[in-house]
């Protein structure tokens, strides 16, 4: 495998979750990949920009949820 494509183990591994997260999340349809021969491959320039769009969502959500406990009040 070359260095900017990953097998699952090795998401696993640089995301720091078990395998099974990484299904769960294939499942849902929620990580970039593609299938190689029926076995899931990842860019890793792909996986890094998922990451960044979900910190970005992440910071969204909770600044959302923030101003509606202050809104509360």
């Amino acid at each position: 495998m070359t260095e900017s494509t990953l097998t699952i183990k090795e998401l696993a591994k640089y995301l720091n979750v078990t395998e099974r997260t990484i299904y769960n999340l294939l499942e849902r349809g929620q990580l970039p990949g593609f299938k190689v021969g029926g076995a899931w491959r990842f860019k890793r320039e792909d996986i890094n920009n998922w990451i960044e769009d979900n910190k970005k969502m992440n910071h969204k959500i909770k600044t959302k949820k923030r101003q509606k406990i202050q809104n509360r009040k």
